[in-house]
């Protein structure tokens, strides 16, 4: 596999005493290569003064060192957790940090769900990387090498400094009873309060650092066009927890990584929240639409609809596209108010007919069920929005993914619980929607109730994380597992189902996001305000 890569740079030779680190993806090399943020990560590290850095997947590696000092993880699927468990038993390193040693490597790990709340993963890592890594990593290696021969204890509390860096087993949880809610989270004598998260201010953001054909997505030149969204949709972790809004120049930034990777493939993804939000999208897509580049063969990620243009369609068509992906949430207009969606029912519609014009094959669509506020009539106005979508364009391959909505840290719908009801909304759609011809692909209401879990647990949560995993890995080996537990924790209704008030501890009150809790709680206030019937929290 590693002998079918293009490398678009140039990693250190290394050295006798350099700092052998191994950084591991937990799935296969096929899923794993295809994520931009671990390609990334390996390119900072392969490229660290003093560093010497193996690659590591579910089904296979490069040559590992014999004796690791670092052990890192990139981690953006939250079901992924049992593979971390099994890897680190294949390097023969005990699964919960506390019962190593200083002659253990220590284990790290970073990416959107640790950032986001890494309590319930606590058990199993030393320390986590919050936020962006591009000047954090570097940091943290050089942070590291002033340490390397002291303790365990010692080179911990030495990076618990760095901001962004989060020692767990620095810091204390209390709760009211054993198996009681939170009450606070305290940090070690001489150790940060709180933890910030990183954030890159750089003017370039993250791009393809090795081209494959065994990747998931074959021979493609991966460029990240904008980081997070200035929409600010009320459930939505990748916008809170990644402001603010950023986009790199067109001209003296983008075009040339992009010009650098059509040199070794003809294929090109554009990603981002909301790739055509970036500033300078026409002129993007002046350079991609001329003649000299009709061999390029072009994909972006989920689009705006009040941005999607005539142009960007043909454009897309012309490059190979055969879809659009547009995240509409609802078919009501009420609730895509609730939840800050700024989109109408006319741009919908102009959106649908401007692909089915351009030549585009297919429309994919996003949407949420379950969501805070939502009643009937919402979910009757989207099945309605939709068949008039179809019947307008019956040229139009139609999808429809719906998912349940899953409470998220640091955004202003994170004390909300699962509505127990989505499963059968869920059931509701499909009934009405596939007899017409649309292709409704509904996400599993069991992985969004574990998800959920994840999402919003502290950090006892990990005892259950890893006794359900012995029990097959569903949503009955979790609840089998709280049984295990039922004198240590709350039930999983706690975390799952229930809405918690305002004087709730959250678990990651302690690591701070882009916004204030004040400034989320306004924005809760707002969208209840919107709410037919206002739901209040608690």
């Amino acid at each position: 596999m590693f002998d079918q890569e293009i490398r678009l740079f140039d990693p250190n030779t290394g050295s006798d005493n350099a700092v052998r680190v191994v950084l591991a993806f937990p799935n296969t090399y096929e899923v794993g290569i295809t994520s931009l943020g671990y390609q990334v990560v390996w390119r900072l590290l392969a490229t660290c003064t003093g560093v010497q850095v193996a690659r590591l997947f579910t089904d296979t590696h490069e040559p590992l060192p014999r004796n690791p000092e670092l052990v890192g993880f990139s981690f953006s699927w939250e079901l992924d957790y049992v593979n971390i468990l099994q890897l680190l038993e294949q390097l023969h390193i005990p699964i919960c940090g506390t019962e190593r040693t200083d002659d253990h490597p220590l284990v790290f790990g970073g990416g959107p769900v640790f950032t986001a709340n890494p309590e319930p993963f606590t058990r199993f890592f030393d320390f986590f990387l919050l936020g962006d890594g591009e000047e954090l990593l570097g940091e943290v290696m050089v942070a590291y090498q002033e340490v390397r021969s002291a303790g365990r204890l010692e080179q911990l509390r030495h990076l618990s400094h760095i901001d962004g860096v989060y020692v767990p087993s620095l810091y204390t949880a209390l709760y009211a009873g054993e198996n009681g809610p939170l009450l606070v989270v305290e940090p070690a004598e001489g150790v940060p309060a709180t933890v910030s998260k990183r954030t890159w201010r750089g003017e370039q953001l993250s791009y393809s650092s090795v081209v494959t054909e065994r990747s998931a997505w074959p021979g493609i030149f991966l460029v990240e066009v904008a980081r997070s969204c200035p929409e600010l949709c009320r459930f939505c972790l990748a916008s809170y927890l990644t402001l603010p809004f950023r986009t790199p120049q067109v001209q003296g930034t983008l075009l040339p990584v992009i010009e650098r990777g059509l040199t070794v493939t003809n294929r090109l993804g554009l990603l981002g929240a909301s790739v055509t939000q970036h500033p300078e999208f026409d002129e993007l897509i002046d350079y991609l639409a001329d003649p000299a580049r009709a061999g390029v063969r072009l994909s972006v990620s989920s689009v705006r609809a009040n941005t999607l243009t005539p142009r960007i369609c043909r454009t897309l068509a012309e490059r190979g596209s055969q879809s659009v992906t547009i995240a509409i949430e609802s078919g009501s207009e009420r609730l895509r108010a609730i939840i800050n969606k700024k989109l109408d029912q006319d741009e919908i519609f102009t959106a649908a007919q401007t692909v089915a014009e351009s030549g585009l094959q297919a429309l994919k669509l996003y949407g949420m069920c379950g969501v805070p506020g939502e009643v009937e009539s919402d979910l009757d106005a989207t099945v309605a929005l939709l068949r008039q979508i179809k019947k307008q364009n019956r040229r139009l391959r139609l999808s429809f993914g719906c998912s349940t909505f899953v409470p998220k840290a640091h955004t202003p719908f994170q004390r909300y619980g699962v509505d127990r009801r989505s499963e059968k909304k869920l059931q509701q759609l499909q009934k009405h929607l596939r007899p017409q011809g649309i292709d409704f692909r509904p996400e599993s209401y069991a992985w969004s109730v574990i998800q959920a879990l994840i999402a919003r647990g502290d950090r006892r949560v990990g005892q259950v994380l890893e006794r359900a995993r012995h029990y097959g890995n569903s949503l009955g080996s979790f609840r089998r597992a709280f049984k295990d537990f039922q004198q240590e924790l709350p039930p999983l209704d706690y975390y799952v189902h229930t809405d918690w008030c305002a004087d709730t501890c959250l678990p990651w009150a302690h690591l701070l996001g882009s916004l204030t809790e004040a400034t989320l709680a306004r924005h809760t206030l707002d969208a209840q305000g919107k709410m037919a019937t206002p739901i209040t929290v608690g």
